[in-house]
């Protein structure tokens, strides 16, 4: 269970800061009837795991083939997730940017694609992410893990498209900016953690 929370936290801090995947959702809700704001949920739900397990796997499978390559996942990982924290407690959120949702099915499927899998920062972070959390799990450790990492992205998405179709105008970018703050030190917290474990894995303490 503890494996798993902190999976879900990670998770959620990982997911909820203000990016394409969340305009995407927060444009749906705003101009979207219910029915239509659950359905883009669900599929950004679907790219995000898929997105998450593939980062989370693809860095095991490295790791497992190339021992030495834990070492340097877990202290780049490490840096790469506190300047992410850093990054996001400097930064102001803004709601511009999101893309258009009043598209057919296979229109709003192809484009969560895009703001989810075609994004080479994203596949970049949650590689060495991910690929450092791994390095750090006990053994047995990977799907309890990897399960609360999914969870986050159901809960975020699902609580974001309901608050938002909510508060409707009155959701703005003060709240989020005070989310992506929040997400930052936990983002912080987390790389520290990481840091740490890169410190003992490498007997310097």
């Amino acid at each position: 269970m503890r494996i798993y929370l902190q999976g879900l936290t990670m998770g959620l801090a990982y997911v909820a800061p203000i990016g394409l995947q969340n305009l995407f959702v927060i444009n749906s809700a705003l101009t979207q009837r219910r029915s239509r704001v659950y359905l883009t949920a669900l599929i950004v739900i679907l790219w995000d795991v898929s997105l998450g397990v593939s980062c989370f796997l693809g860095a095991g499978a490295l790791m497992q083939a190339l021992p030495w390559l834990q070492k340097v996942i877990l202290g780049i990982g490490s840096l790469i997730v506190i300047w992410i924290g850093i990054g996001l407690l400097r930064s102001r959120a803004s709601l511009e940017g999101g893309r258009d949702v009043n598209v057919p099915l296979w229109k709003l499927i192809s484009s969560a694609f895009v703001v989810t899998w075609i994004n080479p920062q994203a596949l970049i972070d949650g590689t060495m992410m991910l690929g450092a959390f791994r390095a750090s799990l006990p053994e047995g450790g990977d799907l309890p893990f990897i399960c609360g990492f999914g969870s986050a992205s159901a809960l975020w998405f699902l609580t974001l498209s309901t608050v938002v179709s909510l508060l409707g105008s009155r959701f703005n970018e003060k709240i989020l900016n005070v989310i992506n703050k929040v997400c930052g030190g936990v983002i912080i917290f987390y790389g520290a953690k990481l840091l740490w474990s890169f410190v003992q894995l490498m007997g310097w303490l």
